[in-house]
């Protein structure tokens, strides 16, 4: 980004550097030696005026997961649960331990938040689709975002006697999945259950997760979703009340880096978010799932809906991380012209802690039809939004949860076209060959997704060049990001991240200046405090996550 974008990034690091109560830095993972140990202020607060309290930790380390551990352990704590893919630790503790545990250089210390979806307000046998059948759908929204000229460019599906393409898995860290519908027949190539929270039902007991399938895979006539072809991983990280622990979403994380192959997971959709605001400097989510895009997965995540109809601080992780795609809401308003869409009052936009805007993109996010299990919450909470008989149960719902997945399905198809491309081109492409909307300005992002002509690009540009000069070998594999290089390069550089933006976007139908080009008035730096981040953050969001059509 040029000058403007840099600044703002200068500023934000400072204003953290000077909010964090203890050492704000935790160092770079990799071999910036030990920094004093960031106990979140919450957890700090917590320690002196409920030390008899229990709560659910994270600890992460310098080091390793083991370290972690290590000092859990010599706090009292044995029975933690590693979490290798972020080098860290969880475990339930008493408030009042936490000054010893923090005694350990190198550690990060923070909430092991509760997280809400994003998103909202048995079925006929299983049916596979027919080679020569193109798919169909009555919704709008398909129309809108070009999948009804994208579908017929796809490579049909393998049948008996004739090799064909096929679409790579979609992982889908939600609620889970009703694996009888005939939306997704024979396509559901893995299911499990990690959730750690009681009131789990087997399947899908919240109704979100197949509802979300539903709109980035699923395949029923008159209702396909943008990758009917596709493979779909369910992982249920929620329990029936549609919440979860970071933990938990951190350990599906891990359980996608490790099967990825297994299963050709090269889509991993997180319609989620966190209870509580960070930055993803440190944020142990935010590490996990840049693992996963550093490995050759493209993350999808949600916006969030906690907007006001202005520009807001994009608090929360996953929407909150730099390298993943981010994606906001819109109202189609009975067109399939992005002319006449509109975004909603609760589809956040603006920008994190650290200074990167966000959503980078849009897509149809207004009372959308999707799948969902009769004797789901959902469904029991909500029967005036069914909109069909119980023998084959459909809703109508809102939110930026719902335009992830479409987004989602969108980069399985242009990986299936385009098998070699990275993460980063994935994003460069869909982002480039956004259309803009009209009016909506930054709160959009670059405009809606549009996948013929993203589906067209032969060498996108790279989003994130500018940030990958920061990635390191990891010890444990694969790259990381070194933040601490990064804070110390920005300060040094005032165009530290313009490559990103010089090069390769002259094709857009946005404008990269208008992208860009930040001006300060618009954006309060000094409001990143941290001892704002209270323990009562970790609550029920589930009304602000629900949004009715």
């Amino acid at each position: 980004m040029r000058n403007a974008t840099v600044k703002r990034g200068l500023v934000a690091l400072a204003a953290l550097a000077l909010a964090a109560p203890i050492a704000a830095s935790a160092g770079s993972a990799h071999g910036q030696g030990h920094a004093d140990t960031y106990v979140a202020p919450a957890l700090e607060s917590l320690a002196s005026t409920q030390p008899d309290a229990a709560v659910n930790v994270l600890v992460g380390s310098d080091r390793s997961a083991g370290r972690a551990a290590d000092a859990l352990d010599e706090a009292g704590y044995s029975d933690s649960r590693r979490l290798p893919i972020v080098d860290a630790a969880a475990a339930q503790v008493h408030a009042r331990d936490l000054p010893r545990i923090a005694e350990s250089p190198g550690l990060v210390i923070v909430p092991d938040s509760l997280m809400v979806l994003d998103g909202l307000g048995k079925g006929r046998p299983g049916r596979k689709r027919n080679p020569h059948e193109q798919p169909t759908s009555n919704d709008l929204w398909t129309s809108a975002v070009g999948l009804d000229r994208l579908w017929s460019r796809l490579p049909l599906p393998p049948s008996p006697g004739r090799s064909g393409g096929e679409t790579p898995s979609i992982a889908f860290v939600d609620s889970g999945i009703d694996a009888s519908r005939g939306d997704f027949a024979g396509r559901i190539r893995a299911q499990v259950t990690l959730t750690s929270l009681s009131g789990n039902s087997p399947g899908d007991g919240r109704g979100h997760g197949t509802f979300v399938a539903g709109l980035a895979a699923g395949n029923a006539p008159k209702r396909a979703g943008a990758a009917p072809d596709a493979g779909i991983v369910s992982i249920d990280v929620m329990d029936d009340r549609g919440m979860a622990r970071t933990s938990d979403v951190i350990t599906a994380a891990q359980w996608i880096l490790r099967n990825r192959k297994q299963y050709d997971i090269r889509v991993a959709n997180l319609s989620l978010q966190s209870a509580s605001r960070s930055s993803f400097r440190w944020d142990p989510l935010d590490k996990a799932i840049e693992k996963l895009w550093f490995s050759g997965v493209v993350v999808v995540a949600s916006a969030g809906n906690y907007g006001n109809g202005h520009s807001t601080r994009v608090a929360y992780g996953s929407g909150n991380d730099p390298f993943v795609i981010s994606v906001g809401a819109l109202d189609l308003n009975g067109s399939a012209e992005p002319v006449h869409a509109t975004v909603p009052s609760w589809s956040t936009w603006g920008y994190t802690y650290d200074g990167f805007a966000k959503p980078e993109l849009s897509a149809p996010g207004r009372s959308l039809v999707g799948p969902i299990p009769a004797d789901s919450t959902l469904a029991r909470e909500r029967p005036g939004q069914l909109v069909s008989g119980p023998g084959e149960p459909y809703m109508k719902l809102s939110g930026t949860s719902l335009s992830a997945p479409i987004v989602s399905g969108i980069a399985a198809d242009l990986l299936m076209l385009r098998p070699t491309f990275t993460p980063d081109q994935v994003k460069g492409a869909l982002m480039l060959a956004a259309r803009p909307v009209p009016g909506a300005g930054r709160a959009a992002g670059v405009g809606e997704v549009y996948a013929p002509t993203a589906a067209a690009l032969d060498a996108p540009p790279n989003p994130n060049q500018a940030l990958n000069a920061f990635l390191v070998p990891d010890p444990a594999g694969g790259d990381a990001f070194d933040d601490a290089a990064w804070l110390s390069a920005t300060r040094a550089s005032v165009s530290w991240d313009s490559v990103s933006w010089l090069d390769g976007w002259t094709g857009a139908a946005w404008s990269p200046v208008s992208w860009s080009d930040v001006s300060w008035s618009d954006v309060s730096w000094l409001d990143v405090s941290w001892s704002d981040v209270s323990w009562g953050d970790v609550s029920w969001l589930d009304a602000s996550s629900d949004v009715d059509p």
